[in-house]
């Protein structure tokens, strides 16, 4: 596989090492991005594996509700500025509409479906739309949640870009509105550690052992530090394992077992979340990468 400048750069800002050392990470790796970063981070050359392609598109996120249920979608568009304008936000507002009160199964079901209001499907909304603004528009996800009668419902958008609901047991409304706030600012992957998938789990412990390897300490001695490692990771990345925004000294779960509330579901929409942006200009890392060969 060509080592592009492009995937240089990539690497760089996912870990933030040296353009040289992305670079002999990738040729030793046939350009496989993920087996670099691994690599890189057993050795210690990785500062931060961070997200690649966090915000890397525009558009709205639009969250509804009623009585019975709530419903998010995203929508993006190609700049900041078409996601500003009056034809862009009142499209997605009628999505979300739609949306709210068809229950469509999946996307693709959804697309296929009359915008509220009108005879056209969305899907000859969306492209009339891309014809009108000269930018691509693309009804990327949506999610709904149910309420029933022993659930409480978070809602919460901060501004038009991150949204999130929450299904919660016990507590009240206040409390549940509270979680959705922590889970924007935070971003956790699941609720517990029971809902991490094991090959992750698996593949963090790798890591961590080789890490502690390197230390030179006895075997039970790496033995924990792997355990404590492998748990603070957990704890990161799951809800009830966060200290909570508003109060870090407790864990998102103690404040819900204080309130004898339980989380069973949630949903985090951010716009642009996991698409990569297109970047035209990198002259400078294609010079860098032509001199140094």
């Amino acid at each position: 596989m060509k080592i592009t400048a492009a995937l240089v750069k990539e690497l760089r800002e996912r870990t933030g090492a040296g353009m040289m050392e992305c670079k002999k990470a990738l040729v030793g790796h046939s350009g496989d991005i993920e087996a670099a970063i691994e690599a890189m981070r057993k050795s210690g050359q990785a500062k931060a594996a961070k997200k690649a392609g966090r915000i890397a598109a525009e558009g709205l996120i639009v969250i509804q509700q009623n009585n019975s249920q709530a419903t998010m979608v995203e929508v993006n568009c190609e700049t900041d500025f078409v996601s500003k304008g009056d034809d862009f936000k009142n499209f997605c507002k009628t999505v979300g509409s739609t949306l709210l009160h068809k229950n469509p199964k999946n996307l693709e079901v959804l697309m296929a479906m009359p915008l509220e209001g009108f005879k056209k499907t969305i899907e000859e909304a969306r492209k009339e739309l891309i014809a009108k603004l000269g930018e691509n528009i693309n009804v990327r996800r949506f999610a709904m949640v149910d309420v029933v009668s022993d659930n409480c419902l978070g809602v919460y958008l901060h501004g038009t870009r991150i949204g999130v609901l929450v299904s919660m047991q016990g507590g009240n409304t206040q409390l549940a509105k509270d979680v959705a706030m922590h889970i924007a600012a935070s971003r956790p992957l699941c609720v517990s550690k029971d809902f991490v998938p094991a090959e992750t789990i698996a593949k963090e412990k790798e890591i961590f052992t080789a890490q502690a390897v390197e230390s030179g300490k006895p075997a039970p001695i790496i033995e924990k530090m792997v355990e404590g490692r492998l748990n603070k990771f957990l704890n990161e990345i799951t809800l009830l394992g966060q200290p909570f925004v508003k109060d870090p000294d407790q864990t998102v779960e103690k404040l819900l077992k204080t309130s004898n509330a339980s989380v069973t579901h949630f949903e985090r929409f951010e716009v642009g979340d996991g698409i990569e942006k297109k970047t035209d200009n990198f002259a400078d890392e294609v010079k860098q990468l032509q001199e140094a060969n």
